[in-house]
C-alpha cells in the first residue's frame, strides 16, 4: 500500500536522528524522486528574492514547485513559465489568493516572498495547515506578528527557515564560532552596520493600478495609500507600511550575525535606546523610511549593541562605508565580517581551529537545501522561527525608541516592555478591514 510523504513524515515526527534516506525502490527509472516521497512545493509572492529561491529549490531532485501565487498576474505568469519550462510541462498550477495554495493538501511546504506586511497572515496559516516553511527576512512587519508566528509553528512542529542566508555562510559561522567560544573574551560592544538610504521622490501624480494588479489584496491588512508604480516591486520596502527600509531589510542579515555569535536566538536586550530616526525631508512624499538611524540595545551580562546606517558608523569601525557586523572584546581583540570577508585585530585568530570542546555549528550547506534537508529529518534549521524573531525584534524595538526619542526597559522573556506599558500597544499594529491573525 502507499503511504504518502505528508503521512510518512507524520508517524515519524521528530523522531528521526538522521536524515531519512529514500530508497532505491522509492526511485523512477530515470532516477527521479518517486512522486509518494517528493516535496511539493508552494510559491507565495513570485518576485523579487522569490524568484530565485525558486530557482534554487526547484533544483533539488526531491522536490516539485506544484502551485504558484501572486496578486500580480503579469509576474505570475513570468514565474510560471519559468517553472513550466524547467519541467518540460505546464502541471504548474496558479493562484490568486494565497490561502486557496494553502488548502491544498497536495502541497508540503511553502515559500513566503511577499513583501514584509503579508509575512505574518501566510506564516500563521501555513503553520497551522501543517505546511513547512521557509520566509523572507525580516520574518515579520511588528513585534507582536512575529509573536504569533513563533506560536504558530511550534503549536504545529512545522520545519521553518528565514531567509537569513548569511547563517549559511562559513565565513559569518566562522566569526561566530571564535565570538561563542570566547576567543576574544568576553563581549563588551557589538556593531551592527546597515545600508544608509538615500532614496528620495516626489510625486505629484498617483494613476490607477494596472489591471493585471489586485491591488486593494496587494495592500491587504496594511494602512491604506495610494498605488503609485515607484512603490511597487522591490520599492515597496521604503515605504513604512509595506517595510522598513534598509534597517529592517537588514537587521535579519547583520543583526541576525550578532545574535547568531552570541547565543541570543531565544531572548533579546533588556534596555533599548534611540538616538537618531531622521524621516525623509518633506520635499519628498513617496517614501517614508528613515535617512539616518541609530539606536543602542542593553544586553544581560553588559553587552552593548549598536545599530545605525553605515556613514555614522563609529571611528572604531574598520570597514569604512561597508556593511558588517563587529564585535569588540575585553581583552583589546576584535572581529569584524561582512560578505566580502573578515577582518580582525590579530590575523592569527582566523587560524584558530575549533577543538572537542568548542561549540560549533553544523557543516555548512546552501540555505535553502538546509531548509529542504530539515523537512526530511525534522531538524532545527540553521535560522528556525525564534531566530529570525528575535533578530528582527532588534529592529522593531528599535524603531519604537528612535521614534520616541528616548529609551525603555524591556523583559526579552515576556517580551513587554516594563517601565512604560502603555508603549506595548506599539509592540504590533491593527489591521485593516477584516483581516485578522485569529483562526
Amino acid at each position: 500500500m502507499t503511504m504518502s510523504r505528508r503521512r510518512f513524515m507524520g508517524s515519524v515526527g521528530a523522531t528521526l536522528a538522521a536524515p531519512y534516506i529514500i530508497p532505491s525502490v522509492a526511485m523512477g527509472a530515470d532516477g527521479q524522486t518517486a512522486p509518494s516521497n517528493r516535496i511539493n512545493i508552494g510559491v507565495v509572492g513570485t518576485g523579487g528574492q522569490a524568484g530565485g529561491l525558486t530557482e534554487n529549490a526547484i533544483k533539488h531532485k526531491n522536490t516539485r514547485i506544484v502551485a504558484l501565487c501572486d496578486v500580480d498576474q503579469n509576474q505570475l505568469k513570468v514565474a510560471k513559465k519559468k517553472v513550466d519550462d524547467y519541467y518540460g510541462d505546464t502541471a504548474c498550477a496558479t493562484h490568486h489568493d494565497y490561502r486557496e495554495l494553502l488548502a491544498r493538501d497536495d502541497i508540503d511546504a511553502v515559500i513566503v516572498g511577499t513583501p514584509d506586511h503579508w509575512h505574518a497572515l501566510v506564516c500563521v496559516e501555513a503553520a497551522r495547515r501543517g505546511k513547512d516553511i521557509y520566509c523572507e527576512k525580516p520574518l515579520t512587519w511588528s513585534l507582536g506578528e512575529g509573536r504569533a508566528v513563533v506560536k504558530a509553528v511550534k503549536e504545529n512542529n512545522v520545519v521553518f527557515q528565514t531567509g537569513s542566508m548569511q547563517r549559511s555562510d562559513p565565513k559569518f559561522k566562522k566569526v561566530a564560532e571564535l565570538v561563542r567560544n570566547g576567543y576574544i573574551g568576553g563581549i563588551e560592544q557589538i556593531y551592527v552596520s546597515l545600508p544608509d538610504y538615500v532614496n528620495a521622490v516626489w510625486v505629484d501624480e498617483y494613476p490607477a493600478p494596472p489591471a493585471e494588479l489586485d491591488y486593494e489584496m496587494y495592500v491587504g491588512p496594511a494602512e491604506w495609500v495610494p498605488f503609485h508604480p515607484k512603490r511597487y516591486h522591490w520599492n515597496w520596502r521604503w515605504w513604512m507600511g509595506f517595510g522598513g527600509g534598509q534597517m529592517m531589510d537588514w537587521i535579519g542579515h547583520h543583526g541576525d550575525i550578532a545574535h547568531m555569535a552570541m547565543g541570543w536566538d531565544h531572548t533579546g536586550p533588556k534596555r533599548v535606546e534611540g538616538i537618531r530616526w531622521d524621516p525623509m525631508p518633506k520635499r519628498h512624499n513617496l517614501y517614508n523610511a528613515p535617512a539616518r538611524y541609530m539606536f543602542n540595545c542593553k544586553y544581560r551580562g553588559g553587552t552593548n549593541l549598536t545599530v545605525g546606517n553605515t556613514s555614522d558608523m563609529p571611528d572604531a569601525w574598520p570597514m569604512t562605508g561597508k556593511l558588517g557586523t563587529m564585535f569588540m572584546g575585553s581583552r583589546g581583540r576584535w572581529l569584524a565580517v561582512n560578505r566580502q570577508g573578515i577582518q580582525a585585530s590579530d590575523e592569527k585568530l582566523l587560524d584558530i581551529k575549533m577543538n572537542k570542546r568548542d561549540f560549533t555549528f553544523r557543516e555548512g550547506r546552501n540555505h535553502v537545501t538546509d531548509w529542504l534537508e530539515c523537512i526530511i529529518s525534522r531538524e532545527e534549521t540553521i535560522a528556525p522561527v525564534n531566530a529570525g524573531h528575535r533578530s528582527a525584534s532588534i529592529g522593531h524595538l528599535g524603531k519604537i525608541a528612535c521614534e520616541l526619542g528616548g529609551s525603555f526597559k524591556w523583559d526579552p522573556k515576556k517580551e513587554e516592555i516594563t517601565d512604560n506599558k502603555a508603549l506595548n500597544g506599539m509592540i504590533t499594529r491593527k489591521y485593516r478591514a477584516d483581516w485578522s491573525l485569529d483562526a
